[in-house]
């Protein structure tokens, strides 16, 4: 005897599944609603207070002159090509010296003490050294030396100082994320005749770089931020096309269309690290592979 299968059209909702949909909808409804309202008026309030504050005709006239936003735009936008390619070149070296130094902080053995050690000074002294420290240092300390060979431009010698610096607080998250990987993988490939150089390059790196994309993400955010400093030796960048608008016209409203550009560039690359942050997450609470 043949049961008939029920074909999908012949499906029907439960009441109790149909009255739950409505209740969920009705609260994403609501959570909607009340989140607009809040928004509108903490949107109202800000305005308000900030329109009619004492300050607030000098303040737009100084930074919120569209003339000068119109004046300032072009040319700071040319001065933002030169941000783009030194995020793109230092990003790429910091990355690759950051790893180099994470895998020389994780060598085992006394023979390789003294480059754990180099390593491990290294690291140290760039991450407690500020940023603009390190970038009059290099860029005016460098070319006093006068060095053979060793150029002078404001632009490489910027791009030097961000590379030391950052390639230091990349170098702890490569280091992190090895040591989050349990030791049992590396036993098991040592077990399957795998030497330590090629369980770490087959096994651990893999396991551990996509454990670090999140805060690796981050660390260029901020790199691409402050690729503005180079504007301090004289390196014509977004910042400094700013800074020469605002010289000559002493209104300040070139500076804060640096700064909504800057913030234009940024958006899209943190939306993008809470994008892989979240999908990680889900994988990670699914029980895939992180």
């Amino acid at each position: 005897m043949t049961v008939p299968v029920r074909e999908k059209d012949d499906y029907r909702p439960s009441a109790r599944r149909i009255a739950r949909e409505r209740l969920r909808r009705s609260r994403t409804r609501r959570s909607v609603v009340i989140a607009a309202v809040s928004t509108v008026v903490t949107a109202v309030v800000l305005y308000l207070v900030i329109t009619r504050s004492p300050g607030w005709p000098r303040t737009r006239e100084t930074f919120f002159d569209w003339h000068y936003a119109k004046v300032a735009l072009p040319q700071v936008l040319k001065g933002l090509w030169l941000n783009v390619r030194l995020l793109v070149c230092c990003g790429a070296l910091v990355l690759v010296l950051g790893l180099l130094l994470a895998l020389a902080r994780t060598l085992r053995g006394p023979v390789f003490f003294p480059l754990r050690l180099l390593a491990t000074a290294y690291v140290d002294f760039f991450r407690g050294l500020p940023l603009i420290i390190c970038l009059l240092g290099t860029v005016f300390g460098v070319p006093a030396l006068r060095l053979q060979g060793v150029p002078n431009d404001p632009v490489v010698l910027g791009g030097v100082a961000l590379v030391l610096t950052y390639s230091a607080y990349v170098a702890e998250v490569f280091r992190a994320g090895i040591e989050t990987v349990h030791p049992s993988q590396r036993a098991a490939a040592r077990s399957l005749g795998l030497t330590g150089a090629q369980a770490m390059r087959y096994v651990i790196l893999p396991q551990a770089v996509r454990r670090v994309v999140p805060p690796l993400l981050n660390d260029l955010v901020s790199l691409q931020k402050d690729t503005g400093l180079v504007s301090i030796a004289g390196a014509v960048d977004a910042v400094y096309a700013a800074q020469i608008i605002t010289a000559q016209s002493f209104n300040y409203t070139p500076y804060v269309v640096a700064g909504l550009v800057f913030v234009a560039l940024t958006i899209p690359m943190t939306r993008l690290t809470d994008w892989v942050s979240a999908r990680m997450n889900r994988r990670q609470s699914q029980g895939g592979t992180v």
